[in-house]
């Protein structure tokens, strides 16, 4: 039996930082978990991984809202302070909660430090943390080990295997799961004389979210 697919439809929302807008894609069947994820300080929406979980979990019962933090809203190039990305964050929020669905709180990059600093005061089912950026490139004494441990859900870390700004090997022991995709680097993007090939990679991506979220109580 197939499910009739739903257009993604966008929504400008108030929040305190500024206007956000949410893309959702809904799921294809009665849906489960609502997964909000946003993107980092170097881009938007259009990141490899958040198309391709966009398009992946929907027919796992599981709703997926892409958000746009106000800044790239407004047409800025550079991401505010973290306090005002979590400003943001929160704003969103009670649309999400309209679903009335376990949401689960993500971002890449500078959007996972997000997910995790807010999770537990926002009521998050779990965290998802694509690119969680431990270190400054080259400055691995400048931990943000503690924002990962302290999101108190369960999290899932998707880690490059050559993230300039934490390789897996790096990440300290905690009550997180952390998938691998080998070779590639911050955005997911992997060399050509690598042994997998781009879509792999990606696939690696999408298959563990769509394994760590069929896990999850809803």
């Amino acid at each position: 039996m197939t499910h009739p697919t739903h257009p993604p439809q966008s929504e400008i929302v108030e929040a305190g930082a500024g206007e956000a807008r949410i893309t959702w894609h809904p799921a294809r069947k009665k849906a489960r978990l609502l997964l909000a994820v946003s993107h980092g300080a170097g881009g938007g929406i259009e990141a490899r991984d958040l198309k391709a979980l966009a398009a992946a979990l929907p027919p796992h019962g599981v709703s997926v809202a892409l958000v746009e933090q106000p800044w790239r809203v407004a047409g800025k190039k550079l991401a505010p302070a973290p306090k005002t990305l979590d400003v943001g964050w929160r704003g969103i929020w009670p649309a999400l909660e309209k679903k009335g669905l376990p949401v689960i709180s993500g971002g890449r990059s500078a959007g996972a430090r997000v997910a995790c600093r807010t999770a537990t005061e926002l009521g998050a089912a779990a965290v998802l943390a694509l690119s969680f950026p431990l270190h400054p490139p080259g400055k691995p004494e400048k931990s943000r080990a503690d924002e990962l441990l302290g999101a108190g859900v369960p999290t899932l870390v998707v880690q490059g295997g050559n993230d300039p700004f934490g390789r897996p090997a790096e990440f300290p022991g905690g009550a997180y799961e952390l998938v691998e995709v080998p070779y590639a680097d911050h955005g997911f993007a992997v060399p050509k004389k690598a042994e997998l090939t781009q879509d792999e990679a990606v696939a690696i991506v999408t298959d563990g979210v769509t394994r760590w979220a069929g896990m999850l109580d809803a």
